[in-house]
């Protein structure tokens, strides 16, 4: 039985993952901006589910972290699925600021505490939900490809960090999950899209990724294809498309 964290638990992605973590007979701390979201997942699963009802782009992360650490009696497995995005064509900074604080300042504050309470507990699992927009800047959602591509290169250097530590204490073993989503069918999917894959889909894969402790997954897994390929692409053509 693990205590699974899932920060960005009240639909979509978080939300399947939390249910199919308490499928696995585990427990799970979830949490959210929506109170009533949480309450009702806690309500369907009164033995496996305790909440923390918080706003990753506030300044509490880590007292609600904490506290939820503490409902669960400790954490193996941290997820980051909190994210944000929107088309901004005029470079609005109302969308460029939300896409940073969420993508950025709450993803690192909250992985960093995460990584440092695994060194200190000799183990755990970090898994964060980036995007295959972190392969190329996107002229669409700049602020968004960026974030992205800020959460994989941390997640590269963590998974690196985690490697050092252990040759030298070989006790301490941390996993680091890259997850890179393609477009999955929720709120969030915006703009042109195709191979658009269903929730449950997507969430089951990345289910069983974290459970081999992949180093980095793409979702659904034809989106490794496109991974590959984007970074080939000559810039007189990526140009044209981004």
């Amino acid at each position: 039985m693990q205590r699974v964290v899932i920060i960005g638990a009240t639909s979509g992605i978080g939300l399947q993952l939390a249910k199919l973590y308490t499928g696995n007979g585990d427990i799970v701390g979830a949490t959210g901006r929506r109170a009533h979201l949480l309450s009702e997942l806690e309500k369907q699963f009164p033995s496996q589910v305790v909440t923390e009802c918080f706003d990753v782009m506030g300044s509490e992360n880590i007292f609600h972290l904490e506290s939820l650490i503490q409902k669960l009696g400790g954490v193996d497995l941290l997820i980051y699925n909190s994210g944000f995005g929107d088309i901004s064509e005029t470079l609005d900074w109302a969308i460029d600021k939300q896409t940073t604080l969420t993508n950025v300042n709450g993803f690192i504050e909250i992985v960093n505490y995460a990584f440092n309470y695994f060194v200190k507990q000799s183990g755990g699992q970090i898994a964060a939900t980036s995007s295959i927009a972190a392969v190329h800047g996107n002229s669409q959602a700049p602020a968004y490809s960026a974030s992205k591509a800020f959460m994989s290169t941390y997640m590269e250097g963590l998974h690196f960090k985690a490697l050092r530590i252990r040759k030298k204490n070989p006790t301490i073993n941390i996993t680091v999950t890259d997850i890179q989503p393609g477009f999955v069918n929720t709120k969030s999917a915006k703009g042109k899209v195709f191979w658009q894959a269903p929730v449950d889909k997507a969430s089951r894969q990345i289910f069983t990724a974290i459970q081999k402790k992949r180093r980095k997954v793409y979702v659904t897994r034809r989106w490794g294809i496109i991974a590959w390929l984007l970074k080939r692409l000559p810039y007189s053509i990526l140009k044209k498309i981004a």
